[in-house]
């Protein structure tokens, strides 16, 4: 990296999109050495991802994929259809070939885990402005893998449903961000029994947080970028 005094007029307009504060900080001062890269707004969630690139018109958005209110993968497809010359480039803890596909489905150019190296996040945001795509070595590795078993016909055989109707239809709100007392105003029932689904729900899929939830959700199709939200 290279430190320059101030952003060239031309430089890359980029949108910081995650719910750590602490984070976005950080890598708001990064990219502060870039004399080509500047960073022009912050998002700490989906929705307001989407609010800020229609205002502030980006060149590129570095995004997270596990948020509240609108996760990344709906925030990357809602911001690419509105806007398609908006580059997306994900920043994720996570290296599940499924998110990967899913992002890459949704627009994104490129897809880094959040331990990557500060020269090779700089490099990235260069390489995606520029029209190439970028993916995490490891990252792309499991793409490799998993493309190599679906032509080797080594796919597992699919898994019994675990969920009941109602559970599934729980865990698409909770994936969605409703509150406990949210999911049982909607579907006409008590906090009591929407806090025993969700019980029942995490020692079925032997999970233990929302994010957990959240992935299981997006893996399995629950949670898609074509659905809408209010």
């Amino acid at each position: 990296m290279q430190p320059a005094s101030g952003a060239r007029r031309d430089a890359i307009r980029v949108l910081l999109v995650d719910d750590h504060t602490i984070l976005r900080a950080g890598i708001r001062a990064l990219l502060a050495a870039e004399a080509d890269i500047t960073v022009v707004g912050e998002a700490a969630d989906g929705q307001e991802a989407v609010e800020k690139a229609d205002a502030l018109r980006p060149d590129l958005v570095l995004m997270d994929v596990v948020m509240p209110r609108m996760n990344g993968l709906e925030a990357t497809g809602l911001i690419k259809r509105r806007d398609p010359a908006v580059k997306v480039l994900v920043l994720s803890m996570y290296d599940d070939d499924e998110y990967v596909q899913q992002v890459i489905q949704a627009g994104a150019s490129g897809y880094l885990l959040k331990g990557i190296v500060a020269d090779d996040l700089v490099r990235a945001i260069r390489e995606v402005h520029a029209g190439s795509s970028f993916l995490n070595p490891s990252v792309a590795a499991k793409l490799i893998e998993d493309y190599v078993r679906r032509v080797r016909g080594e796919e597992d055989a699919p898994a019994r449903e675990p969920l009941t109707a109602r559970e599934r239809e729980v865990l698409t709100l909770i994936a969605d961000g409703n509150s406990n007392q949210a999911i049982a105003d909607s579907l006409c029932l008590s906090r009591k029994t929407v806090e025993s689904h969700r019980a029942n729900i995490m020692r079925k899929l032997g999970l233990h947080d929302v994010t957990e939830l959240v992935k299981y959700a997006l893996r399995t199709g629950l949670i898609t970028l074509e659905q809408p939200r209010t």
